[in-house]
């Protein structure tokens, strides 16, 4: 598993900070306020910043007293491209000062958040303010991120398939068209020679192998070197692949391909879902997590449960898989994962900008065998509330799942960073 963000090279500081004092106030009084302070911004990771250096990371101000809001502003820690952190504190006007100069950052149209510490050694106050650090580190990470598109996203998609420049100006990450024939053309000895190791480790893992044949194992197999090579090519951190077009013209699936990627780190989303595959990546960014994409395919509203199902899951996220076929055509090689019940949080986003969230805190409560539907199948019990809302405002049709809770987190990102 990749770990959640690297947004800079492991030697540089996590973030820099800045002080904001009066001059009204007494030198020596304030080192003695201001010290102790510092020594805890340090112990997070945060350097003294220095105008003439490189920029080494987020920009936290200290406001130390009051009267500095026009100090604050000129110094310029609002950014189009990131929002500014300022850090508050009980005593000499900190607060107040803070409150108006983050009014007036957004009356000029940029974000930003005030946190406040009650002393140094404030705990709580310290962990918010790293998760306000991190998120900052997310969203230049996701800006520096490279998402390749593998063909177009499928044609079913019509609330799923953002102009590439609006994830960039959205989102951040950059949109990599890639030639669906890299992945559709005869593959070479080496790729043939790769799937079929790939086929045999698949299915020395597997708990059964039902309707394809040991033939079929190998040419899934090919399809993850294929597309491990592109990711390599075009330094790819996310992958999306219009996956059918190998099923109609190869008569084999990316399920095992994009499954494996993911295991091994690069976020893989199925049908060409830009939409999806962000979200994803976003939830590795954030979480340092594997995700799983899924079809909302059915709906308890006495239960208030909602089924998610797709032919394909990363194998990490379960106990245990089955080799199945492909669920629409029948061909190929899916994967049917049994995922462990407990906590999980599901992600949609949408909108005419991708600009909205729903996020939703839920319980994994069993995993499913319909015939009628996709092979990997679980069920989530969400509340009457959730399923209401997904029917009456839905957002499309893919939702993410990652285990954990971890909604309040996601809303606070997306509430600083794009909402």
């Amino acid at each position: 598993m990749i770990p959640p963000i690297s947004p800079t090279p492991a030697s540089r500081p996590r973030f820099v900070y800045q002080t904001a004092t009066s001059t009204l106030h007494d030198a020596t009084a304030l080192r003695a306020l201001v010290d102790p302070y510092l020594a805890a911004l340090a112990g997070l990771g945060g350097v003294a910043w220095d105008p003439a250096a490189e920029a080494m990371g987020p920009r936290v101000v200290f406001v130390a007293t009051g009267g500095t809001e026009r100090q604050i502003l000129e110094r310029s820690p609002f950014r189009a491209d990131e929002p500014a952190v300022l850090v508050a504190h009980p005593g000499h006007n900190s607060l107040p000062a803070s409150l108006e100069t983050l009014a007036r950052g957004q009356q000029l149209g940029f974000r930003g958040r005030i946190v406040y510490l009650r002393g140094p050694g404030d705990a709580e106050g310290l962990r918010q303010l790293a998760a306000a650090i991190h998120d900052i580190s997310v969203r230049r990470a996701l800006r520096a991120s490279r998402i390749g598109l593998v063909g177009a996203p499928s044609d079913w998609l019509v609330a799923s398939s953002p102009d590439p420049a609006l994830v960039r100006a959205v989102w951040g990450p950059v949109v990599v068209p890639v030639s669906l024939e890299t992945i559709l053309g005869e593959p070479d000895a080496q790729v043939v020679a790769i799937g079929e190791a790939v086929a045999r480790e698949l299915r020395q893992g597997a708990v059964a192998l039902a309707e394809p044949a040991e033939s079929d194992l190998a040419p899934a197999g090919s399809v993850h070197e294929m597309l491990r090579r592109v990711v390599q090519a075009e330094r790819l951190d996310a992958i999306t692949v219009r996956c059918f077009d190998l099923v109609m013209r190869r008569h084999t699936t990316g399920c095992v391909a994009l499954a494996n990627l993911n295991d091994e780190g690069v976020v893989a989303g199925c049908e060409g879902d830009l939409v999806t595959t962000v979200a994803m990546l976003w939830l590795r960014l954030m979480l340092g997590a594997t995700s799983w994409m899924a079809n909302p395919s059915r709906i308890d509203p006495d239960r208030g449960t909602l089924l998610l199902a797709h032919c394909t899951v990363p194998r990490s996220m379960g106990s245990a898989y089955t080799l199945r076929s492909h669920f629409e055509s029948g061909l190929g090689v899916a994967v049917q994962g049994v995922l462990p019940s407990g906590p999980v949080t599901l992600v949609r986003l949408g909108g005419v900008k991708m600009e909205r969230l729903r996020v939703l805190d839920g319980e994994l409560v069993r995993n499913t065998d319909h015939a009628d539907l996709c092979r990997t199948q679980v069920e989530v019990e969400l509340g009457r509330d959730a399923l209401h809302d997904l029917l009456m405002d839905p957002l499309g049709n893919h939702m993410v799942l990652v285990p954990g809770h971890h909604a309040a987190a996601l809303k606070r990102w997306h509430g600083t960073m794009i909402g």
